[in-house]
């Protein structure tokens, strides 16, 4: 079976074609910051990136309807649990709407239902951010009114937590697993059966990343805020996309930060220790949660192709558990799979106004 999958990003929007398991083609439309700052709102990039994605797929000599299934990156959706979910009206109407909040990847079905209905083929996204599958108590903050809320790397934690059981030869149902996603942000999740049950929210806790704070301290963060009388998107901003290495080194790419401290930077080496450092200490957090019976630890994402990081955070995590590197985030990949699953009706395709919560 031939398949589309669509990825919309913060400056790009990636897409692939599949035959069956393998990738075909593949392109990344890059978009400069000029014309993204062009837009008022998100949604009104909606009609420039669908028109962008046929225009690629003709110059690749392809069409909308020689595809079996069109596969989109999961947005900002009411919380569901992990799944591939049809994409249908209410689906549409609540990114549209940009209910949960904004995010590039809200687009991503919106425009795979739009091809898809004009071909006549089924939509689906697999595994979207808002997968939630926490127990009770994980849902506590310590105020009821600021409850926790489960946002995650969930397609390719999950993805990567079934070539981990695969390397295991056990059942993904049966064993649990923490996952470790290094990328812009970080997600560390304890997976019981293949559920998340826990897991730090990229955007709002757990270690910093190269882009995002990770957790502060809640009341400096107040005097912060009051004293240096900060609006509400300028903290946000600088919590998600400037914190981190950002704040600390003015730099996103690990790789310059490795180059820095080859060349004797101690700085960065000092900043670079510290991320690894609450890495492993938010792994050995998900080890707690799991009652410490977790059968692997398995690292994946852009940053996983870092010898010196995975190096460094294994020395302290891999005596918890046997650690598995899977570098990168076959995103695309992951997509085609979960289509694939339940047209091969090997998976139950489920439906977004009967999941969520």
């Amino acid at each position: 079976m031939k398949s589309l999958a669509i990825n919309p990003g913060s400056t790009s929007t990636k897409i692939a074609i599949f035959s069956g398991e393998s990738e075909i083609w593949n392109r990344e439309i890059n978009h400069s910051r000029e014309k993204l700052a062009s837009f008022e709102k998100l949604i009104d990039q909606l009609d420039w990136r669908r028109n962008l994605v046929l225009a690629a797929l003709k110059e690749g000599g392809f069409s909308p309807g020689e595809f079996d299934f069109i596969m989109a990156r999961g947005g900002l959706l009411d919380p569901i649990p992990g799944g591939t979910y049809l994409v249908d009206e209410e689906m549409v109407q609540d990114l549209k709407q940009g209910k949960n909040g904004e995010h590039a990847s809200n687009l991503a079905a919106i425009i795979a239902r739009d091809l898809a209905e004009n071909a006549g083929v089924p939509a689906f996204t697999v595994d979207p951010v808002a997968v939630d599958e926490f127990e009770p108590e994980a849902r506590l903050s310590g105020l009821p009114e600021l409850p926790r809320k489960c946002q995650s790397h969930a397609l390719n934690l999950k993805a990567t937590a079934r070539k981990t059981v695969e390397r295991l030869e056990n059942n993904f149902r049966e064993i649990n697993l923490i996952g470790v996603h290094l990328g812009g942000g970080i997600s560390i999740a304890a997976l019981k059966g293949g559920r998340i049950v826990d897991v730090n929210n990229a955007n709002q806790g757990g270690p910093y990343s190269p882009e995002r704070a990770g957790t502060l301290p809640s009341l400096d963060l107040v005097e912060y805020i009051y004293q240096e009388k900060q609006e509400a998107k300028e903290v946000k901003e600088k919590i998600v996309g400037r914190g981190g290495l950002v704040a600390y080194l003015d730099t996103a790419d690990g790789r310059e930060v490795e180059e820095r401290i080859a060349d004797g930077d101690s700085k960065a080496e000092l900043v670079y220790r510290g991320m690894i450092y609450q890495i492993a200490k938010e792994v050995g957090a998900m080890t707690a949660v799991l009652s410490g019976k977790i059968a692997a630890i398995f690292i994946t994402g852009g940053l996983a192709n870092s010898d010196y990081l995975v190096g460094r955070l294994e020395k302290k995590i891999n005596f918890l558990a046997p650690v598995h590197v899977f570098p990168g985030a076959a995103e695309m990949e992951h997509l085609a799979a979960g289509g694939l699953r339940v047209m091969r009706g090997e998976e139950e395709v489920k439906s977004y106004a009967e999941a969520r919560r």
